[in-house]
């Protein structure tokens, strides 16, 4: 659409609302606040509701409250449906109280959710929206894909400890019955000691046993489980973060997860993975340090993962990989073919990016940057892999506070990105920001979103 040149900016932005779809919302999970955040785009982009929660329509539980009426939950991701209709969440810990389980470690579950009735403001602050809730198959579960009818979950922990993860679990969509798993090897050459044999025995309820390596040794322990991060003993167990889906040119999908406890990005031969495989891996490659949040371009070719932090050392990273699906599905250990620096002109810089997406058309890659408290935004080509320029957007709350952003999301036009952040804070102080792409600024501000939250969806509601 073309507008007359003598049209103000204000009028334009009144032009561009009445443009969007009355049902486009944003979804935001609220972490520690263990509701999702449903956020009307139209309302956020009125100027009057700017820094406010008002854009704000609904919040819904992820999970029942206790009996006594505390709220249960621990939403860390959301991915929304192929028919738009449901919201997937990962809590992360499962249905757990955030102020009581201060460890590691809790069995994590998979919400599912009606997006209508999300949205709906008389469902606000109910589990009206919550159909049921299955197990994610392991502890600690923080990365979600769909397939037609499985769930792949990413499994960063062990039970009760912070370290330990190495399986990606397959649950069924229409039962909630575990269908399968893939163990990822130990140590991966990133490790500093010796590493058990692969693969690893689970011993419920402790998890992985315990092995001796130089550090347990000289500390009286034979634990390769320490609780916290950072840690020395880190380094052999993948403890896995985001997946996501790529597709070669041989027709076949791969699955690549971002390992923030050996720092590299894991390639599996996902049909080999299906048909029971349990090492179906078949390639580890090096990041910067220890990635978390990890996508895919919209051709299916490129991979791009967010090097946040090492978990062994006090580090964060100042980077993204770019992997090529077709170098890494033949095992080519060149298969990351670029490492762009976000956040910061300065190479020294720890920005610790986080959770990155694509713009639908691919030309465009956003990287939120919790250290440095901005966005970037990285020109991509999408035919050749090859990153141009980065453009770093500062964020700020109205209070003063660091921005701290972590999740983001684009709108299926690709005219703004959505981007989640604000430290973890027992008063709250969720921030949701919106982008306007082509100006590279913020328009619009929203307060109040959950405490400490992580992934975002844009979904459409028919209602």
């Amino acid at each position: 659409m073309n507008f007359p040149r003598l049209i103000t900016a204000g009028l334009l932005l009144c032009v561009v609302q009445e443009a969007l779809a009355d049902n486009t919302y944003i979804l935001a999970t609220g972490r520690r606040d263990p509701r999702i955040f449903a956020i009307d785009l139209k309302k956020a982009l009125r100027p009057e509701n700017n820094n406010t929660p008002n854009a704000i329509v609904s919040r819904a539980k992820t999970a029942l409250d206790r009996l006594d009426g505390r709220p249960l939950g621990d939403p860390a991701n959301i991915v929304v449906s192929e028919n738009g209709k449901t919201a997937y969440v990962i809590n992360h810990h499962g249905a757990i109280d955030n102020n009581e389980f201060t460890q590691h470690g809790g069995r994590g579950s998979i919400a599912i959710m009606d997006i209508r009735k999300m949205v709906k403001p008389q469902n606000d602050d109910t589990a009206n929206a919550l159909e049921r809730a299955y197990d994610s198959g392991h502890f600690g579960a923080v990365g979600l894909v769909l397939l037609r009818d499985t769930f792949i979950v990413a499994n960063a922990e062990s039970h009760l400890t912070e370290d330990g993860g190495n399986r990606i679990t397959f649950v069924d969509r229409s039962t909630g019955s575990l269908r399968g798993e893939v163990e990822l090897a130990l140590g991966a050459g990133t490790a500093a000691f010796p590493c058990p044999s692969f693969p690893v025995k689970f011993v419920s309820p402790s998890g992985p046993p315990a092995f001796e390596h130089p550090f347990a040794q000289a500390n009286g322990t034979f634990s390769p489980l320490p609780l916290l991060s950072p840690h020395p003993a880190w380094g052999c167990f993948p403890d896995t973060n985001g997946i996501t889906l790529g597709r070669g040119g041989d027709g076949k999908r791969y699955l690549f997860t971002a390992n923030g406890g050996t720092d590299d990005v894991s390639v599996i031969d996902l049909e080999s993975a299906l048909a029971g495989n349990r090492t179906a891996e078949i390639l580890r490659i090096p990041t910067q340090i220890g990635p978390w949040g990890i996508t895919t371009s919209p051709n299916g070719r490129w991979v791009v993962s967010a090097n946040r932090e090492s978990q062994r050392v006090a580090f964060e990273g100042n980077t993204i990989s770019i992997i090529d699906v077709e170098l890494a599905r033949v095992g080519n250990p060149a298969a990351e073919v670029a490492r762009v620096q976000v956040g910061t002109s300065d190479p020294a810089g720890q920005t610790r990016p986080f959770i990155p997406s694509f713009t639908p058309n691919g030309r465009e890659i956003i990287v939120p940057n919790f250290r440095s408290n901005n966005v970037s935004i990285v020109e991509f080509d999408q035919q050749t892999g090859t990153a141009g320029v980065v453009t770093n957007i500062p964020l700020t709350r109205p209070d003063g506070a660091p921005a701290r952003p972590k999740g983001s999301a684009v709108t299926s036009d690709g005219r703004y990105a959505v981007i989640s952040g604000g430290a973890r804070n027992a008063a709250g102080g969720g921030t949701v920001w919106v982008l306007e792409l082509k100006k590279h600024t913020v328009v619009a501000t929203v307060t109040g979103v959950g405490n400490d939250p992580y992934g975002l969806a844009i979904a459409e509601s028919d209602d």
